[in-house]
């Protein structure tokens, strides 16, 4: 059987349909279907640049190249991640970012990740004169009036993480900003900053962290969101027990659907009972804190619901998934055996 020519492929097979199978191909199996012709290099373009992940500063430095000087494969775009952890940056470059990212006009999903000493300094000048509308914004870039200005250009992100050091710097956001946000998450931010976001904003989901000393300031900014905040998840560092943290959760926030825990400690005890509306649960502890076998796992899931009827599902710190199997307490390794 003679091999069909690109013509015949191309006059068989939609664009659309090319499309979809190059959007199963890895980035590496990619790269060669774009030398095979113009029909393909066009299609492969759009799935090569659709979304874009690069760990490596080497790549990540002649991505941001590539993007600045050609137009054909920037309006590709609609998801970039790039990170700069460690490494420096120099002016040069990141005027050369900024290039890039003025081309980038049917971005919606950014993650850029900066060093602690980028961090120090102003970068959110980089988004001056850029066109495009963000759903999702990730940064460790530092919180500060110029990053301020540029959420408050940004109307319909719907999740927004913040994880740069902010305690030194204004961060004041415009009443009317970010409209739509939903989904907030912060590793360092301060409670100023978390208020600031939260404050008159619809957020039901929030990812925060507590440190000793700023427990209770950084659990009132979850009163803060104009519509009840429905799943939460909390990072403890060195701060209260989760017996005396709970309550403290629970005083505030009574209709809490679903809330990961992240802590050192397993002794929820009662606590559990002054939620409502609680359905789903996550806990997690270093392995050295835990040790329990699977029955002791489900003593702990069948204690818990006794204390809160409206649990539906648990997840304990072995990673079994528990829930209610004909009225008795299951996990998925039991529902295989």
């Amino acid at each position: 059987m003679d091999r069909p020519n690109s013509r015949l492929i191309s006059s068989v097979l939609p664009v659309e349909t090319l499309e979809l199978i190059f959007d199963h191909l890895e980035r590496t199996e990619l790269i060669p279907v774009l030398g095979s012709n113009s029909l393909f290099n066009n299609v492969a373009s759009r799935a090569l640049y659709r979304s874009i992940s690069e760990t490596s500063s080497v790549q990540a430095v002649r991505l941001v190249k590539t993007l600045a000087y050609n137009d054909t494969y920037s309006q590709h775009v609609r998801s970039i991640d790039l990170d700069f952890a460690n490494n420096l940056l120099t002016t040069n470059f990141l005027h050369l970012l900024h290039r890039a990212l003025q081309r980038l006009e049917s971005l919606t999903t950014l993650i850029l990740d900066f060093s602690q000493t980028d961090n120090a300094t102003d970068v959110a000048w980089i988004f001056e004169g850029c066109s495009f509308s963000l759903t999702t914004f990730t940064s460790s870039m530092r919180c500060d009036r110029s990053l301020a200005r540029f959420l408050a250009g940004q109307p319909r992100i719907t999740e927004l993480c913040l994880r740069g050091f902010n305690k030194e710097y204004d961060f004041e956001l415009e009443p009317k900003a970010l409209p739509k946000l939903e989904h907030f998450r912060t590793v360092l931010s301060y409670p100023n900053i978390i208020g600031e976001v939260l404050r008159g904003r619809p957020v039901e989901s929030v990812s925060m962290s507590l440190y000793p000393g700023d427990v209770s300031t950084s659990l009132d900014t979850l009163l803060l969101p104009s519509t009840a905040i429905k799943r939460l998840t909390v990072m403890s560092f060195e701060s209260d027990p989760p017996v005396t943290l709970l309550p403290l959760i629970a005083d505030r926030l009574p209709h809490l659907e679903a809330f990961h825990l992240v802590d050192t400690l397993l002794d929820l005890g009662s606590s559990l009972a002054q939620f409502k509306s609680l359905k789903y649960i996550t806990f997690m502890a270093p392995a050295r804190q835990f040790d329990a076998t699977s029955s002791n796992e489900k003593i702990i899931a069948e204690a818990w619901s006794k204390a809160c009827p409206t649990l539906q599902t648990i997840i304990l710190p072995k990673g079994l998934v528990w829930f209610q199997k004909d009225k008795n307490w299951a996990c998925l390794r039991d529902s295989e055996e």
